[in-house]
């Protein structure tokens, strides 16, 4: 029989019963409590620690509930069979999904850190207010199911926004709103049945969707980016069996230039063409710095070849989880089904909140303030790097919502980005958005999240991290 040692606490709130069931849970999970063991007889044990032996058996009746333990009557108690816990020499715990990416979750925003709004400029009490009048809404709707392709009001929202703001003319039957970028993805790759089949993707490009896409069964091509946007010759000659194409026309991820219109009616022309399907990734919406948005591209699709994916995660926050999908006409109820079967929209309480945000007006003299501060704080950054020049940093672009630099080809990328985490400070690395090699060397700066009391010495410790890895 194994030593088991287990303190009470008298003094906690907590009852003995449980105090003693935690204790050896926790020896079981441990591995100090092999399969098989024998635990003590409740006298035992209830002797060892001065409890009754009701106390003994309470736990260990919970621990048989929750098939921790065996009860083999005359034989004893014992441990029960437990999965093996992986000895991978090296592998933590729990790793971070998609690395190169995430660092971290539910943490706040770090300087320099892309893909999040201002956690400064965020209107937390008017978007408390809201949210807590439509948790009231939604927990005062009928008991039944909601409608899986997503809140009707916020449908009808987004569906005049994208008239608006994006020029795509839509019915809000067309609109389904998704768990965020990722599950319009999902969503429209099932439904599409694109297993075994080609897809374009801009390279560099979202290393995400690249993932996605891998993961879904299809063979990703990488085509080439210019100053117009993806090469659709380019594309035609590596892949002409091509069955989808990716594409971030508004701007590009992550170099920012917008995608000339003579590449927006070559690829449409392409797809009408060839039945060929584009996923138009519009992440940053009418967020632009540089004047006014371009359309969408699915405002140009008359062959019905376009669908538009948007999100909320720049404009309110990736917290959220909300994005929506724009299908063409005839795809409607193939999309229904499968929303409703596979992948139902999110809760109705954040829907109901994203809805009234629109309606009330909120939503658009949000973006109208960020767009001035992201612009400010743009500007302070690239100011800011100017005067601080080095050979290991310089700055290629201003690409959307981040300041592109390009490091020397010496350098990895990674470990530089790696060695700022612990200062604060969260740049993307460049080469993991690249698909063909040598990828590009580099770091993405957002300028959403900057402390201009600080932005200097921001600046000068990431140039001098650059330098140090330099030498």
């Amino acid at each position: 029989m194994p030593d088991l040692r287990i303190e009470l606490d008298r003094g906690r709130a907590m009852p003995l019963a449980t105090q003693i069931y935690e204790a050896i849970r926790d020896a079981i999970e441990s591995g100090h409590l092999t399969s098989g063991a024998k635990l003590p007889s409740w006298q035992d044990l209830a002797s060892q620690l001065g409890v009754s032996r009701g106390t003994v058996r309470g736990a260990y009746e919970r621990l048989m509930d929750e098939q921790f333990a065996i009860g083999r009557g005359a034989a004893g108690t014992r441990v029960a069979e437990r999965p093996r816990t992986s000895s991978t020499p090296g592998r933590p715990a729990e790793a971070t999904p998609v690395a190169e990416l995430f660092h971290d979750f539910g943490t706040v925003p770090l300087t320099f850190q892309m893909g999040v709004p201002s956690q400064a400029a965020f209107p937390f009490k008017l978007w408390s207010r809201v949210l807590t009048r439509a948790s009231r809404a939604a927990a005062a709707a009928p008991v039944s199911y909601p409608d899986p392709r997503g809140e009707p009001e916020l449908r009808k929202e987004i569906a005049g926004y994208l008239a608006i703001a994006r020029g795509l003319h839509c019915k809000p039957s067309q609109i389904l709103i998704t768990t965020g970028f990722s599950g319009a993805l999902g969503l429209a790759l099932r439904t599409l049945q694109l297993e075994g089949k080609q897809a374009w993707m801009e390279d560099p490009g979202f290393p995400l969707t690249r993932t996605a896409l891998r993961l879904a069964g299809v063979s990703v091509t990488g085509v080439p980016v210019d100053a117009e946007g993806l090469d659709v010759t380019a594309g035609v000659r590596s892949a002409p069996e091509a069955a989808l194409a990716i594409v971030t026309p508004g701007q590009h991820a992550p170099l920012g230039m917008t995608m000339s219109l003579p590449r927006r009616l070559a690829l449409l022309e392409w797809a009408g063409r060839c039945g060929a399907w584009i996923i138009e990734d519009d992440y940053l919406s009418e967020l632009q710095l540089h004047g006014r948005a371009a359309p969408a591209l699915a405002s140009l699709d008359t062959q019905e070849r376009v669908l538009h994916i948007g999100t909320f995660s720049k404009t309110i926050s990736p917290a959220l989880r909300l994005g929506f999908l724009v299908v063409p006409s005839p795809l409607v109820n193939r999309f229904a089904d499968v929303a409703a079967s596979l992948a139902p929209a999110p809760p109705a309480t954040v829907q109901r909140a994203v809805a009234a945000f629109m309606r009330e007006g909120h939503y658009l003299r949000h973006l109208r303030r960020m767009k001035r501060l992201y612009r400010t704080q743009r500007e302070s950054l690239l100011r800011c790097l100017r005067e601080l020049s080095s050979n290991a940093v310089t700055v290629q672009a201003s690409a959307g919502l981040a300041i592109v630099t390009l490091l020397p080809r010496s350098l990895s990328d990674i470990d530089v980005a790696l060695r700022a985490l612990p200062f604060g400070l969260a740049p993307t690395p460049l080469s993991p958005w690249s698909i063909q090699t040598p990828a590009s060397r580099g770091l993405l700066l957002g300028v959403t999240n900057l402390d201009e009391r600080r932005l200097a010495a921001d600046c000068r410790r990431l140039i001098d991290l650059a330098e140090q890895a330099q030498r």
